[in-house]
């Protein structure tokens, strides 16, 4: 019988390659599993981490919708009734619903389309700039996106500040045909920016955008790298300009990251709660609401009805995943074509 080893060139014995394929096929026996199934396998404890932190709370969320929770049902002396549809229809006849629904998109809509233009911009600056300085902008950069969303309205709030704030200070420089102090005032200092839904929409779009596109900014540029330089010098030969050779080269080569930018960023901004609640000192002014402040108003004040929360949170899942469908579907039909 043939001898199922090779001699190697040191003058050494391996294992020839059927028999290493058997020792290999072995293994898999020895376990006592099929080959095919080990990677199913070792994904299982990532599935049950997923499944405990998310897709759980996610079902508690949407039976609680079509129960009626309050104080009594979280401490435990009565049990939660069921209601059925009660709740969605209470919170879809309800004014401020609308008007919350109404200040998500427009808000969402603004927000995503600043902080995907600013954050391009700067990761094409960046891809322009030299080594060293690059690194030192990016750094820069990641500080603010690396701030969580409370401090990030914190420091929005002092800035927006009518006495002392900033943005009413810096206001105050400009000539007044540039920025006129609103309602014939003199000056700037004392305009409340945080008690209207309009001038309080406009300080969360800085500070989300302000947040938001140092993350758009480092995806842009890790895209730029991955494009060959000699299509930009081919283009720079050919004549074309900065403008063209973006939208001819660059725009189409970075079709892949914009659309899983542009899914996050709509993800992230329709459901802003942490920098909305803290400029505007809580769910205060119902004028301002978006979905996620009319959930936990509606959740947890006085008297606490937390299945219409979760009905309005339900909601914007609900929108979330319509809007990511239709999105992705565009998608997939543009690469088809």
């Amino acid at each position: 019988m043939a001898n199922p080893t090779t001699v190697a060139r040191d003058g050494g014995s391996s294992p020839a390659p059927g028999h290493r394929r058997r020792k290999e096929s072995g293994r898999g026996r020895a376990s006592g599993l099929p080959a095919w199934s080990i990677p199913y396998v070792l994904l299982v404890p990532g599935l049950l981490v997923i499944a405990g932190l998310l897709l759980y709370p996610m079902f508690q969320l949407a039976v609680m919708a079509f129960q009626k929770v309050g104080l009594a049902q979280i401490r435990g002396t009565r049990p939660a009734e069921w209601v059925g549809l009660e709740n969605f229809e209470k919170i879809l006849s309800n004014d401020i619903f609308w008007s919350a629904l109404r200040n998500t998109v427009a808000f969402a809509f603004v927000a995503v389309s600043l902080t995907l233009v600013v954050g391009t911009a700067v990761g094409v600056l960046l891809h322009r700039l030299g080594r060293k300085m690059s690194l030192f902008v990016v750094i820069g950069c990641m500080f603010a996106w690396a701030v969580p969303p409370v401090a990030q309205g914190v420091i929005w709030r002092s800035l927006f500040d009518a006495e002392a704030g900033i943005v009413n200070w810096a206001l105050d420089l400009l000539p007044d045909w540039l920025a006129a102090p609103p309602d014939g005032q003199r000056s700037w200092v004392g305009t409340p920016w945080l008690n209207d839904t309009l001038p309080l929409y406009i300080a969360l779009i800085v500070c989300v955008v302000w947040a938001g596109f140092p993350f758009i900014a480092v995806s842009v540029l890790a895209g730029l790298k991955g494009i060959p330089a000699e299509l930009y010098e081919a283009a720079r030969v050919d004549g074309s300009g900065p403008w063209r050779t973006f939208t001819k080269i660059t725009l189409p080569l970075l079709k892949p990251v914009f659309a899983v930018l542009t899914i996050l960023s709509i993800i992230w901004d329709f459901k802003v709660f942490s920098q909305l609640y803290v400029l505007m000192n809580g769910p205060t002014n119902r004028d301002g609401f978006n979905l996620s402040m009319y959930a936990v108003a509606e959740a947890f004040k006085p008297p606490q009805k937390l299945g219409s929360g979760a009905a309005i949170s339900v909601v914007l899942t609900i929108i979330l995943l319509v809007i990511t469908v239709v999105y992705v579907r565009q998608i997939v039909k543009q690469e088809e074509m």
